[in-house]
């Protein structure tokens, strides 16, 4: 059976990935936001509540998950994190399914992946394009972020696969410290050269 291409996209905090994502959809390939559909799963009337509030008593309401306390149940707890990825990821890995089944006529999908190496989706990818920028511009990027702090930041990269790490397992990457005309030009090569 004929199936879509599928590109992981991935990228630590910072590097660009949503503004790079937003270029893939100009271009009328489906994209996959894996963050997304966590934010939808765990919103109002999501389909992950029960078993969240199951796992983590309080930490869900009519307005969907409580990110501060569901954060602060699983913050610095490995164990609890772990519970929680396990209700999480395969949601998440059977909505992917389903687009990819919702968008099989398409040459080309993007599957929006923030941790892709991190939690081994690298198997179910075609190719994995990264992007990334020099470090002080995404520190910059980051700590203008509305509640960021710099030791926020540093938990933040502590948990991903260092930037150097993800260039050298890319089959492609995109360079996002520069100006977007050229990030735009990049991506729009890339889109030619995989539909082709």
């Amino acid at each position: 059976m004929n199936r879509p291409f599928v590109l992981g996209l991935t990228g630590s905090i910072g590097m660009g990935k949503s503004t790079v994502a937003a270029m893939f959809v100009e271009l009328g390939v489906p994209v996959f936001d894996a963050d997304a559909a966590v934010r939808r799963m765990q919103g109002p009337d999501g389909a992950l509540l029960p078993a969240i509030e199951a796992a983590f008593p309080g930490t869900t309401g009519a307005s969907g998950v409580d990110r501060a306390k569901l954060g602060a149940a699983v913050f610095e707890n490995p164990a609890a994190l772990a519970r929680l990825e396990a209700i999480v990821h395969p949601a998440v890995r059977a909505a992917r399914e389903a687009f990819l089944i919702e968008h099989g006529g398409a040459k080309l999908v993007v599957f929006d992946i923030p941790l892709l190496f991190e939690k081994g989706g690298a198997q179910e990818v075609d190719a994995i394009l990264v992007v990334s920028a020099p470090a002080d511009v995404q520190r910059t990027r980051v700590l203008a972020r509305p509640g960021m702090t710099a030791e926020r930041f540093a938990n933040i990269l502590a948990l991903q696969l260092p930037d150097a790490e993800k260039r050298a397992r890319a089959d492609y990457l995109i360079d996002t410290g520069c100006p977007l005309d050229q990030t735009r030009a990049a991506v729009y090569a890339l889109v030619d050269k995989l539909s082709a």
